[in-house]
Parts: C-alpha cells; structure tokens; sequence
C-alpha cells in the first residue's frame, strides 16, 4: 500500500525531475518517502444557551475532516526536500467542517502547508529552511487533527553532546488565521525564538525564549521525569511559562498586566490501569501563554480550556483500564475554578467554576487504524447573562474519531 501511494502521488513530480535531470522514474521513486495521515471527527453539542456556540444555535453538529501527508525527497547525501499538503482547511491547515444541523454537504480544499529544504551537511546539525511548521512549545507545527501554525524562515537544531540547541527566525506566519491569535497579530510579523533541550538520566529538560513582533515575548521552562520500576511506570512533570505583552500589542493585554501559566503533571501505569492528575494555575493578573490551547504551554481540555484564563485553578483527572490490547476505557474529569475580578470597583467576573466530565473508549484496530468515541456533560457557570441576571449554561457533549495513518 505505501509503495503505491508513493508511486500515485509523487508521480507527477518524480516525472517532472526526470525530464529535468534524466533521472530514472523508478531512481526517483526510491528517494521518496511518503507518510500522512487521514481523520474523519463528529462533533455533538447540546447546550442550555446558544452562548457555547458561538450565538446561533443551542445543538451544534459538526462533521470535519483532515488529510495530511508529508513528501520527504531526498535531494542528494545533504539535502532533503520536505513538502506537506493538507486537504481541509486553507485557511489554519486544520479540519474543515461541516456543520451538520444547519448546513450542507461541501468539499475541502487542498494546500500546500511545507516547502522546505533540511540540510544536514554539518555534523550533529539539521537547518531547515522555507516555509515550514513553527517548531515552538506555544505553536503546534504538524497535528493529525487540528489546525496548524507554519512560517517562512530558517529553524537550526545542533547535537552538543546531551544537550541540543535550537534557534529559529521567521518573517511571515498564519499566526494571523490560526491559533489563539487570529484576527489580532498580523501574519508579517518577524518571530524569533531560541532553546535549549537536554536528556539527564530519566528526566528531560527545555527550556525557550521567544519574540514576536510588536505583541509580547515569552520564556517557558519545562521539565519531565518517567520512571519505568517494572510493574510500575511512574511520570512527574512541570511546566512554567510568563509572556510579557508590548505596551502597542493588538491582542488587547495590558502591557502591565503579568501573564503566566504553571502546570504540573503526574502519571501513573500498574498492569491494565492507568491514571494521571493535572494541575495548573495561572497568574491573577492574565493568563495567557500559548498561541495555541493545544500547544506544550497551553493546558487543554476537551471543552474546558486553563490558556488565556486569568486568576484561575485547573484540575484533570483519568483513570482508565486497559481492556484488551486494542481497547482501552477511561473516565475524566476536569474542573476549572475562576476567582472574582473586577476593575476600578466593578465587577468584571463573578466567582464561577465550568467542569466537564465523560466516558472515553479508544480502540485501536490494527498499527495504523483506530480511533475513539466520547460522551459526556459540562456545566459552565455564569456562562451568559438574561435580563440582567447571570445564568448557568449545560448540556451534553460528545464525539467520534477515525484515524488511519500510513
């Protein structure tokens, strides 16, 4: 299957390279590796208040769809050519979605999302340059189901015995159409970023700064330990991220306002069970720390979400067993508690605390096949306001999801 997707897909291209450079189909074919990944997702939402779908209807149904698939040709012992395309949305390289309870049944577009070239001629270093995913811990640069943030730049990565550096510039985004900061930043602002990464025995260390534009910079520092004791495998990690705004940043943050979000996760594995806690908290002046809710920076739930929260508490909860070998239950539970506020004497938010928790079953077919189906209900308190009085939003939530990788 995956050496005649290669030969259907890169066969236009292998044919144009062998008009140009008299290279053999079949040579050409053998230098491309081909992967990628296909998602169908339905959304169901049944909601008190249409204030969780975005003013239109209290029940929203959602079929999306996401094909991704990255092209790696290898140009000669140095250099490699990496394209990805995406067949969904044009505009933030996610899903495209089709509303179901109002709407009909459309088409996808199809978009080139990476033109890259990774040169490797340095020992122990990898240089990418061209259009590529913005490889940070506040973007997702590649998400099988998801939208995705890219840029125009140069990314480098180097070996220094157990620790690798990475730094990146990039003079054009989509952080303008895709993430947390769609419709505020502007997609010709310059990024520059910089890390540090290192594996220390069972714990692994990073550590980044970035830049953006006339908007803010932001250092985060992260840290993960697994311990594998035979019948027991145990993790501990933690995460702190601050983001400083400028005084003219258009994501409407107070430059004197301090953002910041801290997490710490724990793990545990004994035999077919399973159970993790999150907890995370953000600091009471904003909470901002991440392009994107899915990103390393950022604390995502399924509905209930801790980035861009301010003077906030957030706890997750899993415990799930291990079936069989292909199915796995789990149940979750996650509550985000949200402190008063207020400005100049004027309340701006009320005490309030959104929870949700459902049953998940994930099923996993074969290697490259497999999915899962989830239901459950949130509850999201003074969620909007009637006739002047603030009112408790709840309803039901769930989903389904098929992936198949090659």
């Amino acid at each position: 299957m995956k050496k005649f997707a290669k030969m259907s897909l890169v066969a236009a291209l292998a044919v144009a390279g062998t008009a140009a450079s008299a290279q053999p189909l079949a040579e050409a074919i053998k230098n491309v590796d081909v992967s990628g990944t296909v998602v169908y997702r339905y959304d169901d939402r049944a909601f008190e208040d249409d204030a969780r779908d975005n003013g239109k209807n209290r029940d929203l149904g959602k079929n999306n769809y996401k094909i991704g698939l990255t092209a790696k040709a290898k140009v000669n012992d140095d250099v490699t050519a990496v394209t990805r395309f995406i067949v969904g949305s044009q505009t933030d390289a996610g899903f495209v979605s089709l509303d179901a309870t109002n709407g009909s049944d459309g088409q996808a577009d199809i978009s080139l999302s990476n033109v890259y070239f990774s040169y490797t001629g340095i020992a122990n270093t990898t240089i990418n340059v061209g259009k590529q995913g913005l490889t940070t811990p506040w973007t997702v640069a590649v998400d099988a189901d998801g939208n995705e943030q890219t840029g125009t730049g140069i990314l480098a990565l180097t070996n220094v015995g157990p620790v690798t550096l990475a730094g990146a510039y990039f003079n054009q985004t989509n952080l303008n159409n895709s993430g947390n900061g769609k419709g505020a930043i502007q997609g010709d602002e310059n990024v520059i970023t910089a890390g540090a990464m290192a594996n220390i025995g069972p714990v692994a260390l990073d550590g980044w700064y970035l830049d953006l534009q006339d908007q803010f910079d932001t250092f985060t520092l992260g840290a993960m330990a697994k311990f594998d004791l035979d019948a027991v495998k145990l993790s501990i990690g933690a995460r702190h991220t601050e983001m400083d705004a400028e005084k003219d940043n258009t994501l409407g943050i107070n430059h004197k306002d301090d953002n910041s979000l801290t997490k710490v996760m724990l793990g545990l594995k004994v035999g077919i069970f399973s159970a993790d806690v999150n907890y995370g908290w953000t600091d009471s002046e904003g909470g901002l720390a991440a392009l994107d809710d899915d990103a390393k920076t950022g604390m995502q739930g399924y509905t209930v979400q801790l980035n861009g929260v301010a003077d906030a508490e957030y706890l997750q909860v899993k415990a799930g067993v291990q079936v069989l070998p292909s199915l796995k239950i789990s149940a979750n539970y996650h509550q985000l508690d949200k402190d008063k506020m207020s400005n100049n004497g004027v309340t701006t938010r009320e005490d309030s605390t959104d929870t949700e928790y459902y049953l998940q079953a994930d099923y996993q077919m074969s290697k490259n096949f497999g999915g899962y189906i989830r239901f459950g209900q949130a509850e999201f308190e003074n969620d909007y306001t009637e006739n002047g009085k603030s009112k408790d939003n709840d309803g039901t939530i769930g989903r389904l999801q098929v992936q198949y990788s090659f």
